[in-house]
């Protein structure tokens, strides 16, 4: 591919009528506001940075590249150049813009990926006479060829992202890559619905000064996706940060959160819940431990059963994890299910014994996807068992502990996506890690006489 790209940047020094000042402002303005509409500094700005030995901030990692590309003024250059000039116009703009590691890789990856897309979009528009009906404000045919043009851009950007991430060892099914082309489309047609008006006003009397100024309500747009975007990364990583605290305090349960946030989202989405609490719904399974950071690391690394007392100091967690994520506005509804997630349909749960559907709908996915999670784990009292198992147990559980229709929505995701629990560390676990059926507890050791010692049985309290 990019052996094709110096092919396609030599059509215009050939044909000779390319309008370079037009190229250079619409190269211009599409670096400024792809790195505006991505959070980043402008080229402009990345250079007075480093003018000045400072040095330049980048966007965040999360939105990852082209997470937030802003494609109206690469749109008007495929109607109003030639292919390669458009072409041309995509080049400055990636090579500078942000992404992350490996920077250089991935900046002549999205340059080639972009000048691609851009020539065949553009060449498809000339071939249908677009230029033409352009030029003489002929509609509908040249939002027809525009429509086309953009058509052609997300389905060659599609092929080459999706051939990329196969030769990265990345595998998806021909379902997943479908939805995520069909997924590209809506936005490419509003930046494409932008990029026809940019060219419009550009052909009309006042030119460039009319396009430029037709771009500043875009721009105020893009910008104020680029802070919500950056809102969101910051949400991201506070979770992470509170994850990776609890992961440290109790190793054996490392991996765990991600896996239950991950469980409750097959739920949810099984349940047909809308993707906005889904979000929600995950912050809400990943944190759900998040309490432990208040219960004594003794207790939570103890290698064997619990004291009742000891317990009953575990099974305040859910308490000391809503206390500690109670001003996170961010959360809403993630607050509820962290605090109710042990409790059980029957009542018998803690901290507040509700029962049946007073319990928080988000509660009762967690508790699904802890419990799956904690039995397709290895513990240091009990080896993880296989799926089919869990799955069993669950069932059988349906309507005492958990929600009958979370259940079912968990066998079905699993079913249809499957589950794959995380391995043993390198070596194994520290000792002997005894094999155990669900249902039956392990052997009880002799502990300290501070009350009676009980199974912690097959989950996690």
């Amino acid at each position: 591919m990019l052996l094709a790209v110096p092919a396609c940047l030599l059509w215009p020094v050939s044909d000779g009528q390319v309008d370079w000042p037009r190229v250079a402002l619409l190269a211009l303005l599409h670096g400024c506001l792809e790195s505006l509409a991505q959070g980043a500094p402008t080229p402009c700005a990345r250079l007075w940075y480093r003018l000045r030995g400072r040095t330049v901030p980048e966007a965040p990692a999360e939105g990852g590249p082209r997470g937030g590309s802003f494609f109206p003024v690469l749109f008007a250059a495929v109607l109003m150049l030639p292919p390669a000039a458009a072409a041309l116009v995509a080049v400055p703009g990636a090579l500078l813009g942000p992404t992350t590691a490996p920077r250089t890789l991935r900046r002549v990856w999205n340059a080639a990926q972009l000048a691609l897309a851009a020539f065949a979009a553009a060449a498809v528009f000339r071939v249908l006479g677009g230029e033409r009906l352009l030029a003489g404000s002929r509609f509908p045919g040249a939002a027809l060829g525009a429509l086309a043009a953009v058509l052609v851009f997300c389905l060659v950007n599609g092929v080459l992202v999706g051939a990329m991430r196969r030769l990265a060892g990345c595998r998806s099914g021909p379902g997943r890559a479908g939805r995520r082309l069909a997924g590209s489309v809506p936005p490419a047609l509003l930046h494409g619905a932008g990029g026809l008006m940019i060219a419009v006003l550009w052909q009309g009397t006042y030119g460039a000064f009319a396009a430029v100024l037709g771009l500043l309500p875009l721009s105020i747009s893009a910008w104020v996706s680029a802070q919500g975007d950056r809102e969101q990364a910051a949400h991201r990583a506070t979770v992470r940060a509170l994850v990776q605290a609890v992961e440290i305090k109790d190793a054996y349960t490392r991996g765990h959160s991600e896996r239950v946030g991950r469980a409750s989202v097959l739920i949810a989405r099984q349940l047909g819940m809308a993707e906005e609490r889904v979000r929600t719904l995950h912050f809400a399974g990943t944190l759900h431990d998040v309490g432990k950071l208040a219960v004594a690391t003794e207790l939570l690394r103890r290698n064997g059963p619990l004291t009742e007392v000891e317990r009953r100091a575990v099974e305040v967690h859910p308490v000391f994890g809503h206390r500690l994520v109670r001003e996170l506005a961010f959360l809403g509804e993630a607050r509820e299910g962290i605090l109710h997630h042990h409790e059980r349909v029957d009542g018998r749960g803690y901290p507040h014994g509700l029962e049946g559907d007073g319990i928080p709908e988000f509660a009762r996915i967690i508790s699904v996807a802890d419990a799956f999670d904690s039995m397709t784990s290895t513990r240091s009292y009990r080896r993880g068992r296989p799926v089919e198992e869990a799955v069993a147990e669950l069932e059988r559980c349906a309507g005492s502990q958990f929600d009958p229709v979370m259940v079912r929505a968990l066998v079905v995701a699993v079913g249809e996506h499957g589950w794959q629990p995380e391995p043993a560390p390198p070596g194994g676990w520290d000792g002997e890690v005894p094999d155990i059926p669900l249902g039956v507890p392990e052997p009880a050791r002799r502990l300290p006489a501070q009350g009676r010692a009980v199974s912690t049985g097959g989950g996690s309290p």
